[in-house]
């Protein structure tokens, strides 16, 4: 990790320019050309006080949070499963929930659901390392994805499985109610106000009607149609830009390979090189939850656009290529993977930036220096030990114009380099429960997300288990 333009690029981690190979042109539609569409009447679904839609790390816990605020709470998710890209994208490797001195600061949700995962579905450092500086300690960690900059961290790698499981029990307890197979496609508007959502089915097109609707979509769908303001500027060179499709090899001996990688370092150098050379586009294998599992999180594609259907395709299509021919060469090549096998690949694309919103508080670089926003609805820790942990106000949440709407997620308002770990898994889990808590109290209350009393927030997030430091701060 280090710095590069001006400090904007703070991941130094190979990213691979895209190779287009655009679709054939005889596909082409003539210049101009469109279908006109009827006007027609859509069926009302259902109606409720808060409207999830996105049943990713966000959103599960957006909806679990209003549910359990005893808010009649629908979600909508276009998938078979939950957790998005923790679980269907393969993003196992649950990067950092403590802070660098080792304070568990995202809590709440994200503690309780990977608490209730049962043994052997979870591993990383015990609770006794977290912040640990032992050198030896810390190496040891680090090549298991949980120490970093010489400190161990809480950053735990989950089986997929039980993840989506145990997600899907806590929707159920709190009584929300799952929609799956159903893809949110538009907004329904009200003036500036979104008051529920269009989405497609094998029942055809429908409508849910909703007192507050949740965009947990990740790539901010929703706002954007809505005509929300938004940010897409990624710079190309960070890794927070690029796509991949990640997948698993099974058969592995991922304690073999970690010795090799440690104890012969000049040949592990050697095999990356002939690696690119034979591959082209060739990554390193990560460990996961099983010491028989290997976990691909890359090669990162860059050049693409998450919300660009051609774009996803070839990503898609040269990720998959791409597995199959690290197979082979692994097995060839690396110790520990001469009976690997293909295992699975992400059933989900694995996207890291597309929109952000424009929000009424945004996260800003210089809000690094440990500054508490008087909003603060979580904290989340910071990219490097010299920085402060970092606070994340409830207006990084809410549009500057469209109402009745909330933004958690990888898309909530923030410059682009805080968006490097505020995308992440974690964070997602902690904007996502503030989200819920917020809708349901707006939603009994009758009032705009953004007319929520912050203390009431507050004070129901602290109810739910989350770790504040301005509720403290003010004697609560």
């Amino acid at each position: 990790m280090g710095t590069q333009d001006g400090g904007r690029l703070f991941f130094q981690s190979e990213v691979f320019g895209a190779r287009r190979q655009r679709r054939p042109q005889r596909f082409a539609p003539p210049e101009g050309a469109m279908v006109e569409e009827a006007a027609r009447r859509t069926p009302v679904h259902a109606v409720c006080d808060v409207l999830v839609v996105g049943g990713g790390p966000a959103g599960t816990a957006a909806a679990v949070a209003a549910a359990r605020m005893g808010a009649r709470t629908i979600l909508l998710e276009r998938h078979n499963h939950l957790g998005g890209l923790s679980t269907g994208g393969l993003v196992i490797w649950i990067d950092r929930m403590t802070d660098w001195s080792g304070e568990l600061v995202i809590r709440g949700f994200a503690e309780e659901l990977l608490a209730r995962l049962p043994p052997g579905a979870v591993a990383g450092p015990p609770r006794e390392s977290w912040g640990s500086r032992d050198s030896a300690t810390a190496a040891w960690w680090q090549a298991r994805t949980a120490a970093f900059h010489g400190v161990v961290t809480h950053s735990p790698t989950c089986d997929p499985e039980w993840l989506k499981a145990t997600s899907l029990e806590m929707l159920l307890e709190a009584g929300a109610h799952p929609i799956f197979h159903a893809w949110g496609a538009e907004p329904v508007m009200e003036g500036q106000a979104v008051r529920g959502v269009l989405f497609e089915s094998k029942q055809g097109r429908r409508a849910i009607l909703a007192n507050v609707t949740i965009d947990a979509t990740g790539d901010g769908d929703l706002f954007a149609r809505a005509g929300a303001a938004f940010d897409s500027d990624a710079d190309e060179r960070d890794i927070h830009h690029a796509m991949n499709t990640s997948w698993m090899f099974g058969g592995a001996d991922m304690p073999a390979y970690l010795r090799w990688r440690a104890e012969q370092p000049a040949e592990f150098a050697d095999f990356m090189s002939r690696g690119k050379a034979a591959v082209g586009f060739f990554d390193k294998a990560f460990v996961s939850w099983r010491d028989d599992v290997a976990l691909f999180m890359g090669p990162r594609l860059a050049g693409y656009s998450a919300v660009n259907v051609e774009d996803l395709s070839e990503v898609e299509i040269t990720s998959h290529r791409l597995m199959t021919r690290h197979l082979e060469f692994y097995r060839a090549h690396a110790p520990g993977f001469a009976n690997a096998y293909l295992m699975l690949s992400a059933p989900q694309i694995g996207v890291r930036h597309a929109r952000r919103v424009a929000g009424v508080s945004p996260v800003l670089r210089e809000h690094w220096d440990g500054r508490v926003a008087p909003d603060e609805i979580g904290v989340s820790p910071s990219l490097a030990p010299k920085f402060a942990n970092v606070s994340v106000p409830y207006g990084a949440l809410v549009p500057v114009a469209v109402d009745g709407l909330l933004t958690p997620g990888r898309h909530l308002a923030c410059d682009a380099t805080s968006h490097s770990f505020l995308r992440e898994i974690p964070q997602c889990w902690l904007t996502g429960q503030a989200a819920g808590v917020a809708a349901a109290l707006a939603a009994t209350a009758g009032v705009a997300p953004r007319a929520v009393p912050v203390p009431e927030l507050q004070a129901a997030l602290r109810g739910q288990g989350v770790f504040l430091r301005s509720a403290a701060m003010a004697g609560a």
